[in-house]
């Protein structure tokens, strides 16, 4: 990568350090998120509350792989390391997979409560909290993330940061659905929130399964 008149060459490690601080935080929260998630959405048989769950668990493999990029560059390990971009590639395809296969059983487990097969959804105050505080976390983590990305002209943290930002809209589907059904009882609400995210979770898989730039142009995007 070019390194311009913003991003001099003795900036360059304190903003991948500070890179490495992000998305250790996020990985770090979303392993959290995820296990709660899926933990109080089975004891609630909420649908919503496992779709977000299991899509922040799947969000850690993506983020652990440009985690260790960051830091392969930071030891300038990253030009010369190929294995680095099989390993990126390869575990894009597996999470983008997982992430499509998890949205058609959104879709399926969702359509078939609506139409009264399977349990309703139970209260989750556990999940209501959870929710409210990703909508919290990530948009913050989301900008910051976009700010250093700007600054260390990467392309691949760019698209990490706006996945987390995406993170923070599934979190609001969610948050939604479980407060209909806390407050007014509206069952239906949870598949119905589960349905809003799917097109959410679809973006990412397809994008997860057609890489970013930086596999065709990684110099640029280190």
């Amino acid at each position: 990568m070019t390194v311009t008149a913003r991003t001099t060459m003795s900036e360059r490690p304190q903003l991948l350090r500070r890179a490495i601080t992000l998305n250790t935080l996020l990985v770090g929260w979303n392993v959290i998120e995820g296990v709660v998630a899926v933990a109080f959405g089975l004891l609630a048989n909420s649908v919503a509350l496992l779709g977000f769950g299991f899509d922040s668990g799947i969000e850690v493999s993506s983020a652990v792989v440009l985690l260790w990029r960051l830091l392969l560059e930071l030891r300038g390990r990253a030009e010369t390391d190929e294995r680095a971009e099989q390993i990126e590639r390869r575990a894009g395809r597996i999470a983008g997979t997982v992430l499509l296969i998890l949205a058609a059983y959104i879709v399926i487990d969702a359509g078939r409560r609506l139409f009264g097969f399977g349990a309703e959804a139970e209260e989750s105050v556990p999940g209501i909290i959870l929710t409210a505080l990703s909508m919290l976390v990530m948009p913050i983590l989301g900008a910051a993330k976009l700010r250093t990305a700007k600054q260390l002209e990467s392309s691949a943290l760019r698209a990490d940061a706006y996945e987390t930002i995406a993170c923070a809209w599934m979190s609001a589907a969610t948050l939604l659905g479980l407060l209909l059904n806390a407050t007014l009882g509206w069952t239906r609400a949870d598949p119905v929130a589960a349905l809003l995210i799917v097109p959410l979770v679809i973006r990412e898989g397809r994008e997860a399964l057609a890489g970013d730039e930086c596999h065709e142009h990684i110099d640029e995007c280190q």
